[in-house]
Formats: C-alpha cells, sequence, structure tokens
C-alpha cells in the first residue's frame, strides 16, 4: 500500500508527462501546444451569441484580447496548425474598424495608445507572416493598411507641448492617464515604426523610430543608460519623476525593435543598443536556471490581470530579436528553451490537465486559471521553434500585404501624412495573391457560422 502523499506525486507526474513537451522533437512541441491552446480558448467569448468579434469577458481590458490574437497568429505560423486562423482573422478585421485603425466603436472612447499598439501588432504580424489580406467584401484594408493606419494615427499624438515629446498613456484627456506618459505606449509606437520601415523600406518610418528612441533614452530617460526600462512619468515633472517599476514588457518591445533596426541598417548603434537590453533583461527578468519571471510583482504575490501576461512578450519578443539579429541567439535560446520547460511544468491543472501556473520558476500548478498566464506559457513554448521557420517576410522577399499609407482615422483633426509615406507600396509579382485572398476567404466566410455556434 503506497503512502498517500507518494500517490500525488506519481499522479503529478503522469500530468507532466501527459503533455509530452519535449525540447528536442518538435513534433512532440506541436502535440503539446494543442491542448494548452485549447484550455486558453475556453476563455473567449467573441464568438457567442450576442458578442463582439475579438472580445474577452471581464476581467480581462480589450488590449490583452490583441495579444491573444498575435499569439494565435505566431502559433499557426510556428506550427502550421490552421485550427484558429479563421477565428483569428475574424477577430483582427472585427477590431480594425472602419479605417483599420483599430479604433473600433465600441472601444475608442477606452482605449489608450498601449491598447491600439497592441492590436496594431496583430496586423503587422500577419503582414510579416505574409497571410493574404482580408476579403475584399469585408471593407477594412490590407494587414499592412491596418499598421499603417495605427501608425498614422499615433503619429499625430506626438506631443510636443510637454516633455519634449512622446505619446500620452490615454489618447483622450477624459480618460485617467492623459497626463501620464508610459514607457509601453512610446515602445510600441517605436516598435512599429520599425517594424513598418523593414517591411516597406521606407525611410520615414524609420526617421521615426529614431525620433523615438532619442526622445525615451535622451530626452525624458525612461531607457537609462545601463537599459534599464522605467515604467513611465507624468508630464507635471516634465517626464523627470520616474515610476521606476520593471516590467519585462516594456524592456521586451524596445528589444525587439531595436533589433529590427539593426537588421535594417547593420549600424553598430542598433547592435548596441539590442545588446544592451539584452543583457540587462537577461540579469532582471531571469533567475541563475535561465527561467524567466515577472520580478516586479511575482516575488510577493501582486501580479494584477494584466501583468500575468507581460512575461509572455518578452518570451516573444526575444525569439523574433533571434531572427532579427542572430548574434543574439546563442544567448536568448537557452533562456526560452529552459522557461518554456519550467512553464510546461506548470500546465497540469483544471479538469483537462493542461491549465498553466503562472510562477515558472517554482514548476507546478498554483490553482490559477487564467487568460495571460496560459497566454504567456503558450507564447514561451512556442518559441522554442523559433528557429525552424523564416524570418518576416519584406516588401523585397515576396511580402503581399496592400499598404495605405495615408490611411488613419475618419473624421479626426489631422495633420498631412508625412510625404515620405505618401508613396504606395507595390510588388513587381503579385502572382497567386488574388487566389490565396479568394482562398482565406472561403475558409473565414465558411466557418463563421461554427465560430457562431460553437
Amino acid at each position: 500500500m503506497y503512502p498517500l502523499w507518494l500517490w500525488y506525486i506519481l499522479i503529478l507526474t503522469v500530468a507532466v508527462q501527459a503533455i509530452g513537451f519535449d525540447l528536442d522533437n518538435p513534433e512532440s512541441i506541436k502535440t503539446s501546444l494543442k491542448p494548452i491552446t485549447a484550455s486558453l480558448l475556453t476563455h473567449y467569448t467573441g464568438n457567442h451569441p450576442g458578442d463582439n468579434p475579438g472580445n474577452l469577458p471581464p476581467p480581462y481590458y480589450w488590449w490583452e484580447a490583441g495579444a491573444l490574437f498575435t499569439t494565435l497568429l505566431n502559433y499557426h505560423h510556428l506550427t502550421h496548425d490552421t485550427t484558429y486562423l479563421p477565428l483569428t482573422i475574424q477577430a483582427l478585421t472585427w477590431q480594425s474598424g472602419p479605417s483599420g485603425s483599430f479604433m473600433p466603436a465600441n472601444q475608442t472612447r477606452t482605449e489608450g495608445n498601449d491598447d491600439q499598439s497592441f492590436w496594431a501588432f496583430g496586423a503587422m504580424s500577419a503582414a510579416e507572416q505574409n497571410l493574404p489580406d482580408p476579403a475584399p467584401e469585408l471593407n477594412v484594408p490590407g494587414w499592412l493598411g491596418m499598421a499603417q493606419a495605427v501608425f498614422n494615427t499615433q503619429a499625430e499624438r506626438w506631443d510636443t507641448g510637454t516633455c519634449g515629446g512622446g505619446l500620452r498613456w490615454q489618447i483622450f484627456p477624459f480618460n485617467e492617464g492623459w497626463m501620464y506618459k508610459n514607457t509601453i505606449s512610446n515602445g510600441g509606437f517605436f516598435q512599429l515604426a520599425a517594424r513598418l520601415a523593414r517591411f516597406t523600406g521606407n525611410g520615414t518610418y524609420a526617421e521615426w523610430a529614431e525620433r523615438v528612441w532619442e526622445w525615451t533614452e535622451e530626452t525624458v530617460g525612461f531607457v537609462t543608460p545601463e537599459f534599464r526600462v522605467w515604467d513611465g512619468a507624468g508630464v507635471e515633472s516634465e517626464c523627470r519623476s520616474w515610476d521606476r517599476i520593471e516590467w519585462s514588457y516594456n524592456s521586451g518591445v524596445f528589444l525587439l525593435g531595436a533589433a529590427v533596426m539593426f537588421n535594417l541598417t547593420e549600424s553598430p548603434t542598433w547592435r548596441a543598443r539590442t545588446e544592451g537590453l539584452l543583457n540587462t533583461s537577461s540579469s532582471i527578468f531571469f533567475q541563475d536556471d535561465n527561467v524567466m519571471y515577472e520580478r516586479a510583482c511575482e516575488p510577493v504575490n501582486t501580479c494584477e490581470v494584466d501583468q500575468r501576461s507581460f512575461k509572455g512578450y518578452l518570451a516573444r519578443w526575444m525569439a523574433a530579436t533571434t531572427q532579427m539579429a542572430p548574434f543574439t541567439a546563442d544567448q536568448i535560446m537557452p533562456k526560452i528553451r529552459a522557461s518554456a520547460k519550467a512553464a510546461a511544468e506548470t500546465c497540469t491543472g483544471g479538469e483537462s490537465n493542461v491549465t498553466c501556473g503562472l510562477k515558472w520558476t517554482e514548476r507546478k500548478w498554483d490553482g490559477m486559471d487564467d487568460v495571460g498566464v496560459q497566454m504567456a506559457a503558450l507564447e514561451v513554448m512556442q518559441s522554442t521553434l523559433i528557429g525552424m521557420v523564416e524570418p518576416p517576410v519584406t516588401r523585397d522577399t515576396g511580402g503581399m500585404s496592400q499598404g495605405n499609407p495615408g490611411g488613419g482615422e475618419p473624421g479626426q483633426e489631422k495633420q498631412p501624412v508625412p510625404e515620405g509615406l505618401r508613396r504606395e507600396i507595390t510588388h513587381g509579382d503579385r502572382a497567386g495573391a488574388g487566389l490565396l485572398t479568394v482562398l482565406v476567404s472561403l475558409v473565414v466566410m465558411g466557418s463563421t457560422g461554427w465560430l457562431v455556434y460553437e
């Protein structure tokens, strides 16, 4: 007769083994990701009657839904599993709004610049992964056009009246946070500008990326000379009274942006910035065993809903950095692999024994059942496959998404679009693009009924 404690250990061991997460076997990784992803999608209500596609229920905010669909795009890209692609396309197109700038009527009055950026990352990723653009009958821009529309609306909000520039956290002055300029809003704008510069080859985007970096580092000091990344500051202090809390996603958003700029320019300056951000992030957000943790809240058990997802974005952007700046791979991948293994060991909860825990460092399920927690675990686990896929495409390497350099929100007081962004993005050879669009359109339309009744 075995003692009760031994049975408990055996049950946990079987549950962990049931995931089948073998770091050295890509097919094992892909197989293990399926139930993790399915468990994540049990929280999604946007395909329920009466709800809007792209929405998550309370307590989750709209921006985290945008992050979720970028995670699902990456899942498709890294595993080639198309199960959730129709749902993802439906959510992105629905929430893109009439001009594609991700300011839909159900969110516009409350969304911030950072919220908008997390949806723009989904559109930008779709363009870089060369997904066919949404069907014409949906009457929305292409993926590239959506990313450009967000860029244009944010460029118009660049506020030189306080702090010498920068984006405020909030878009409208009646929202709490209007008096704060936060790092993630400006980091999102920076990364989006860098990725647009690389995709289109248009130097105006690169100039904006340089401008945002210089403002963040030199003007307000949100990025320090040691590459620590503060959260932001209030405009009352001209952004000099910093909130020195360090979140993993703030470092991550700048890390990938810097790596993209290095990829674009091969500049030693951008290499040094990439290395600096990576070295500092590695020392702050990883323990000695290379397992990632959210240092500001995990040790003291204060992680709130948003913060539970932050590690996933650092993992996502670190993995992408290895493709933009290959010299980083030897430093990044051991951390991704160790963190993925630890995360997988927490995925033993719930009725199906695949619900993941918050604290990967503890390597056991902690009783949580949360979108951000599950999404972060999925993101770090699937990031182990990054070496098996091609880098993001550009216009010159076959990127087919249709651009709209002058796109933006209709009806707003608009500054002229910079002349350098007015030219349309074209391709010498779009052979097959129309067929691909039709095929994806059929998938989306054919799956709509399933999405509603599932």
